[in-house]
């Protein structure tokens, strides 16, 4: 069974036909979805989303893009979003330098807030982080001495260098069809090196399809595309590699009860 750590089924290019982006899915053996919010207003969707699909759960949490429309959102409406059984992680969160589309500072004062959620849950904080790898590992590290949480880089594209630091805070790392680009030797090589035990796939659909796909909206159903890429890469079955990628969704992201 594969599972898809990251989408976003509520947005444009999918939710015009949701039921039909899971079926197609579903018979590509995906059989798990994770539903990413990004913002306040898309909780609610996301959430009955995941309570309406058996195999589709969901996470809570405001982008860095959304910083600033949020920055008095209170740490009780993030906690108490965190009760419904099907939200299984926190985010997606981080920081953003790319775009800067919000303050930095307010970013970084969301983004921790955020962990402070997670390590009061036990939910895994799923991370956005774009061209910010140092102010994002001084965050985790002094978030992680403060007390031990969950994490996960989600669609990683950072350095190798990045990599190996925030796996060494106890940190997994999720790959997005970005791995399968032409031009991501860089990416390619780095993903050699994640430990089996700490690597997830996922689509981060809309966006991001990968090879053959580009050009076309990413569907949750192409994660099965990524996994066999990274599985010919790492040079290993790809059976094994679904059934590693899945195990270790299923321990990090706990409540799922995968």
């Amino acid at each position: 069974m594969l599972v898809d750590s990251h989408c976003h089924l509520e947005y444009k290019g999918l939710v015009e036909d949701q039921q039909g982006v899971l079926t197609r899915a579903r018979e590509a053996g995906v059989g798990a979805f994770l539903n990413i919010s990004t913002k306040h207003s898309e909780w609610e969707q996301v959430v009955a989303t995941a309570n309406r699909e058996a195999d589709v759960f969901a996470s809570v949490g405001i982008h860095p893009h959304e910083a600033d429309s949020h920055a008095e959102l209170a740490r009780d409406t993030l906690l108490s979003a965190t009760e419904n059984q099907k939200v299984i992680g926190i985010g997606e969160t981080g920081l953003d330098y790319y775009y800067d589309h919000s303050d930095r500072e307010t970013q970084a004062n969301l983004f921790r807030m955020h962990i402070d959620v997670a390590r009061e849950t036990g939910l895994p904080v799923i991370i956005h982080t774009r061209d910010a790898e140092d102010d994002t590992f001084e965050i985790l590290s002094e978030e992680m001495a403060r007390g031990s949480f969950p994490a996960l880089i989600h669609c990683f594209t950072s350095s190798a260098e990045f990599g190996r630091k925030v796996l060494e805070l106890g940190l997994s790392i999720s790959l997005s069809g970005i791995v399968t680009f032409k031009n991501a030797k860089d990416l390619q090589e780095a993903a050699k090196s994640i430990p089996d035990d700490r690597l997830l796939v996922e689509t981060d659909s809309p966006f991001l399809a990968p090879v053959p796909h580009r050009g076309r909206p990413c569907e949750p159903a192409f994660v099965a595309d990524t996994a066999k890429f990274v599985a010919e890469l790492r040079g290993v079955d790809t059976d094994r590699l679904v059934a590693q990628t899945t195990a270790n969704f299923a321990g990090l992201f706990t409540k799922a009860g995968l």
